[in-house]
């Protein structure tokens, strides 16, 4: 199914406050309460909306520090990737990993209280991660910008 330009403001709108009501949506974008309804009925059967989520405050819950984790395998046979990529899931602080291409296999977007904290992951999680030949840390000094809102 093709975008039009209806659905891009519905999207874009529900990028920037998921909780806004039908009515509110329907307002915003210019369409009666019930065909607004529809069309995001339809977004969601099609996929373009995958869920709805609370953004949480890092630094209120006390995990304020993030790091971001390049890793190097000792190898790229599918077995060793598989085991990687089942493992690292079950990591709660790692909120993100990417297959890379580059000089690393893979990056990871860690959070934690601190550097004992991230000591602590590093040690009990990172460390034990399967295949693992080569870890470089990058601690974040400041996040400059953040969006989880896709250019539409």
């Amino acid at each position: 199914m093709a975008l039009d330009a209806i659905d891009r403001k519905i999207l874009e709108a529900l990028q920037v406050k998921g909780r806004l009501s039908n009515a509110d949506l329907s307002e915003k974008v210019n369409l009666s309460p019930s065909a607004c309804h529809r069309r995001v009925q339809r977004l969601e059967q099609d996929g373009y909306i995958r869920d709805y989520v609370a953004l949480l405050d890092a630094r209120k819950l006390g995990v304020a520090t993030t790091v971001f984790v390049e890793i190097t395998l000792q190898g790229q046979a599918d077995e060793v990737l598989d085991a990687f990529e089942k493992a690292v899931t079950r990591i709660p602080d790692v909120l993100e990993c990417h297959l890379m291409a580059g000089t690393a296999d893979y990056i990871l977007k860690v959070v934690a209280e601190n550097t004992e904290d991230f000591a602590r992951i590093h040690r009990q999680h990172l460390s034990r991660l399967p295949g693992v030949a080569q870890m470089q840390s990058s601690f974040a000094l400041r996040t400059v910008f953040r969006t989880t809102a896709l250019p539409l």
